[in-house]
C-alpha cells in the first residue's frame, strides 16, 4: 500500500487541531469519507464511459449526478453520484439503492450478538456515531444472517478430532403462547492445528441422551469419522449414546460436576474439608492412587455422608479416563470447562433478553454470540505440538484418518 505524502496530509490538517474538529460530526474524517468516495465513483464512472468507446462505440456520456446519504461508521455521509446520460452506469464501490457500507451491518450484528434490543442499538449508533437507523433495518440486517446459520450448520466437518466437549444451556423460548425452558445443545472441538471451533448449535425442548445421539449421528453425517476423547456431563445414557456412534472414543465424564454433586449431601461447616480429600482421588498419579484415595475417604467420611462413595463408584469407568493421560492432556479433558465457560458468556447474552419469541430468535442470537466467541479462539494452545505428538503416542493412525 502507497503510504499518504507527509505534504498531503500536513495541508489536510492545517487549522484542525481539536478531536471535533478531525472526529466530530462534521470532522475531517467524515469529509475526507465522502471526499474519496465520490473520488471513486467518479472514476468508476470515467472507466465505465472509456469502456463503451473502446467496446461498443457508444458516444455515451455524463449527466450530472442524484443525491443520497450513505451512512457509515463515521455518521451519515451525503454523496454526490455520478450519472451517465444513458443509463448504464452500475457504480460497484456503492451500488445503486445502497443506503449504508457493510462494516455498518456487522457492528449491528456485533451489538445484537452482546444482547442489546433494536431499539439500544439504534441509540448506540445515534449516540456514537450520529447514524439514523430504524429498529425494521436492524431487524432484517439480523434476519440476514438465516442463510449463514443454515449454511454453518451444515457444512462439512474434519474426519476427527482430538477432543471434543458437549454440552447445553437453556433459554427461556415462547412456544405456542407458553414460555418454556429449551435446552441449546452446543459441540466444540479442538481439531488436529489445536484450534477450537463450534461444530453446531442445536434447540430442543429438553435436554436428552436421544437428542445427544441424533447430533452424535448428524456429526458423523456430515463428515465425523472418529473422536479421540469426547468430554461430557453425567446426563444418564450420554456416555452410551457416544460410544454407540463412535465406538472407539474415550469418554470422559466431568469430575468436577462429580464433586459438584457430591458437596450437595455436606454441610456449610465440612465442605472445605471434603472437598480437600476429594481433591485426592482426582489429582491422583494414576487410577491405583484415585482408587486407595477414594477408599480412604470412605473411610474417613463414609459414615458421615454414606452417599458420596458410592456415587463415584458408580461413575468410576466414566471419571478415570483423563488419569492415563499426561497432565497436559489431563488438564484440557478432565472437566467441561471449556464448554461451559463459553455457556458463560451465553448466559450474560440472553439474561438481558427476559425470553426469545421464537426458536428462530433465539438461534441467531446464540450463532451470533458463538460467532464473536470463536474470533477469540485463533491461537492453538502454546504447548500444542507437544500435547498433539502425546495424543499420537496414544493413538496413533487415529489421528491421521
Amino acid at each position: 500500500m502507497t503510504p499518504i505524502r507527509p505534504e498531503l496530509l500536513d495541508e489536510l490538517l492545517a487549522g484542525r487541531s481539536s478531536q471535533d474538529a478531525l472526529f466530530g460530526p462534521q470532522g475531517l474524517l467524515k469529509q475526507l469519507t465522502g471526499a474519496l468516495v465520490e473520488r471513486a465513483l467518479k472514476a468508476e464512472l470515467g472507466h465505465h464511459l472509456d469502456h463503451e468507446r473502446a467496446t461498443e462505440g457508444r458516444a455515451n456520456r455524463r449527466n450530472g449526478h442524484s443525491s443520497k446519504t450513505l451512512q457509515t461508521e463515521q455518521g451519515p455521509v451525503p454523496l454526490a453520484v455520478p450519472r451517465d446520460r444513458e443509463g448504464t452506469f452500475e457504480p460497484q464501490l456503492v451500488k445503486k439503492h445502497q443506503t449504508r457500507i457493510p462494516a455498518l451491518d456487522e457492528k449491528i450484528l456485533a451489538l445484537y450478538a452482546r444482547g442489546l434490543s433494536a431499539r439500544d442499538i439504534q441509540g448506540h449508533l445515534h449516540e456514537l456515531y450520529g447514524t439514523e437507523v430504524s429498529p425494521t433495518l436492524i431487524s432484517s440486517v439480523t434476519e440476514a444472517v438465516r442463510d449463514e446459520i443454515t449454511a454453518w450448520q451444515n457444512r462439512p466437518l474434519d474426519a476427527v478430532y482430538p477432543v471434543v466437549w458437549l454440552d447445553a444451556l437453556f433459554v427461556k423460548v415462547r412456544d405456542e403462547g407458553v414460555v418454556k425452558n429449551k435446552a441449546a445443545y452446543l459441540a466444540i472441538a479442538l481439531d488436529r492445528d489445536g484450534h477450537k471451533q463450534v461444530l453446531g448449535l442445536w434447540l430442543e425442548s429438553s435436554e436428552g441422551a436421544k437428542m445427544w445421539l441424533r447430533i452424535l449421528n448428524e456429526l458423523r453425517s456430515r463428515g465425523v469419522q472418529d473422536l479421540l476423547i469426547a468430554c461430557c456431563d453425567g446426563l444418564k445414557g450420554f456416555p452410551e449414546a457416544i460410544e454407540a456412534t463412535f465406538p472407539q472414543a474415550v469418554v470422559q465424564t466431568c469430575v468436577v460436576h462429580q464433586v459438584r454433586h457430591s458437596l450437595n449431601f455436606v454441610g456449610y461447616a465440612e465442605r472445605k474439608s471434603v472437598a480437600a480429600d476429594l481433591r485426592a482421588i482426582y489429582t491422583a498419579p494414576n487410577e491405583a492412587g484415585a482408587s486407595a484415595a477414594l477408599a480412604a475417604f470412605e473411610a474417613k467420611w463414609g459414615a458421615r455422608f454414606p452417599m458420596i462413595g458410592p456415587s463415584w463408584r458408580a461413575n468410576w469407568s466414566r471419571l478415570v479416563p483423563f488419569l492415563a493421560f499426561p497432565a497436559e492432556i489431563r488438564t484440557m479433558v478432565y472437566t467441561t470447562n471449556a464448554i461451559e465457560s463459553l455457556n458463560s458468556s451465553l448466559r450474560k447474552v440472553i439474561k438481558t433478553k427476559g425470553h426469545f419469541p421464537s426458536d428462530e430468535s433465539a438461534i441467531k442470537l446464540l450463532y451470533l454470540a458463538l460467532r464473536n466467541a470463536e474470533k477469540k479462539w485463533q491461537a492453538a494452545p502454546r504447548n500444542w505440538r507437544q500435547i498433539f505428538n502425546q495424543l499420537v503416542i496414544f493413538f496413533g493412525d487415529r489421528l491421521n484418518p
